[in-house]
């Protein structure tokens, strides 16, 4: 297998027992070993009290690219931190993406950084994420 089709096996492995993006209506989309698009579109169930997308709805959304693109080697890898800046509101209805690109990878730790965006490409939210990877795969 080439570095896509690892990376693309890996994000299948990992959706297929990912109940919470799946409840979320999250989807993935692999652009290459060490990034990851997650996509999902703001609902009523998404909604604060202020009338808009709950920063920790916008939260797991970049959470979820960080970790579809630190573990597309084939290693079990889990968030060892991660810090999100809000810049602007998104609304009900929006379609917001989620791009995740590596920054820095170790034997056993990462960085990534991920830009949210709404439909427009008006950047809503900045997040860096650490990774610390095992020494066990995600399949076989």
């Amino acid at each position: 297998m080439d570095d896509i089709a690892i990376a693309k096996q890996c994000r299948d492995t990992m959706y297929n027992a990912d109940a919470a993006i799946q409840a979320l209506d999250i989807s993935v989309e692999i652009t290459a070993a060490g990034c990851a698009e997650a996509h999902f579109v703001v609902r009523r169930d998404m909604i604060n009290g202020h009338g808009v997308c709950h920063g920790g709805c916008l939260f797991t959304l970049a959470d979820t690219a960080f970790a579809y693109a630190c573990n597309s080697y084939n290693k079990v890898t889990l968030a060892a931190g991660a810090s999100i800046e809000f810049l602007r509101a998104a609304k009900l209805g929006d379609n917001i993406v989620a791009i995740a690109t590596e920054r820095h990878r170790g034997r056993r730790c990462g960085f990534y950084d991920v830009v949210v965006r709404n439909q427009d490409g008006v950047e809503l939210a900045l997040f860096r994420g650490r990774s610390h990877s095992r020494r066990e795969a995600l399949f076989d």
